[in-house]
C-alpha cells in the first residue's frame, strides 16, 4: 500500500482557465500587433488545443489555413518565436489585470498539501515565466516556492503526450510514481501521466470535456469546495464532495495501478 507523498499539477486548463479567457486573447493581441488578420475563436481555439506548446501551435496553423505565407525577413524561425514573444507579454499583462482566476478549489487543495506535508510540483508545457506570473498574480508573491519542482516549458525535449516532463520532476523529487498524484485536465495529459506510471485525477474544462481520458483514476469536473461539490464523471469518491488530501490518499493507497 502506498501513501500519499506529492500532487503533480498541470496549469493550463487546471489551475485556471488560462487556455480561454488567458492565452487564446493573448494570441489574438499579439496577431493584431504584428498586422495580422489572424483570429483564434473559442472553437477554433479548442481544435488547435490537440497540438501542445505555443510555438508549435502557431505553426501547426500557419501550415493548416495559411501554407503559402511568407514571415516578414524570411525566417519562419524567428517570426514565430517573436510572435510566441509578443503572445507572453500579452498573457503576462492580463495576469496583472486580474483577467485569469485560479478554478474552483485549486487554492484549498494547494493550501490544505502544504498543512499536511504533502510535497507539491508542476509539470507543463508552458513557459516557466508563465508559470510564475500566474503563481504570483492569483496566490501571492512567495507562490512559486511551494512548489518544490517547477518542471515548465522546454526543459525537455518532448512535450505532452510525451512522459517526459513527468520523468523530469519525479526524478528531481526523487519520488516513484506509487507515492504521487497527476492532476491534469486534458487527453493528452492524461497520457503523459499515464505514460510515467502515474496515476491521473482529470478535471476538466469547456475544452477537454469530451476529450479521450482513458487510464484516468478519477474524472470530476472541477475541485469542488465544501458548498460547491464536484461532479463525478468517473471513478469512486466514497462520498466526498470536493477533491481533497482524503480522497487522494485514498486514490493512492487503493490496489492496482496504470499501465506505464
Amino acid at each position: 500500500m502506498s501513501k500519499l507523498a506529492a500532487l503533480l499539477f498541470d496549469v493550463d486548463g487546471t489551475l485556471a482557465d488560462t487556455e480561454r479567457d488567458g492565452h487564446r486573447v493573448a494570441f489574438n493581441r499579439a496577431f493584431a500587433e504584428a498586422g495580422l488578420d489572424w483570429e483564434w475563436s473559442d472553437g477554433l481555439y479548442g481544435e488547435l488545443l490537440a497540438v501542445t506548446g505555443g510555438k508549435e501551435r502557431i505553426r501547426h496553423y500557419m501550415e493548416r489555413f495559411h501554407g503559402g505565407f511568407s514571415p516578414p525577413g524570411g525566417c519562419l524561425d524567428s517570426f514565430v518565436a517573436g510572435l510566441h514573444a509578443a503572445k507572453n507579454r500579452h498573457y503576462i499583462r492580463l495576469l496583472e489585470e486580474g483577467a485569469v482566476p485560479l478554478r474552483c478549489g485549486v487554492e484549498r487543495l494547494l493550501r490544505q498539501a502544504r498543512a499536511e506535508g504533502v510535497r507539491l510540483a508542476i509539470a507543463t508545457t508552458t513557459s516557466h515565466e508563465n508559470v510564475a506570473a500566474l503563481l504570483h498574480h492569483t496566490l501571492g508573491p512567495d507562490a512559486e516556492s511551494w512548489f518544490e519542482v517547477i518542471g515548465a516549458g522546454d526543459v525537455v525535449a518532448d512535450k505532452k503526450p510525451a512522459p517526459d516532463i513527468y520523468h523530469y520532476v519525479l526524478e528531481r523529487m526523487r519520488l516513484s510514481p506509487d507515492e504521487c498524484i497527476a492532476i491534469e485536465d486534458s487527453a493528452n495529459g492524461v497520457r503523459a501521466a499515464r505514460g510515467a506510471g502515474l496515476r491521473t485525477v482529470i478535471t476538466v474544462n469547456e475544452y477537454t470535456r469530451r476529450d479521450d481520458f482513458d487510464g484516468a483514476t478519477l474524472i470530476v469536473d472541477g475541485m469542488g469546495e465544501p458548498g460547491r461539490p464536484f461532479s463525478v464523471l468517473k471513478g469512486e469518491v466514497n462520498g466526498a464532495t470536493c477533491l481533497d488530501i482524503k480522497l487522494l490518499g485514498r486514490l493512492v493507497a487503493a490496489p492496482g495501478h496504470p499501465a506505464s
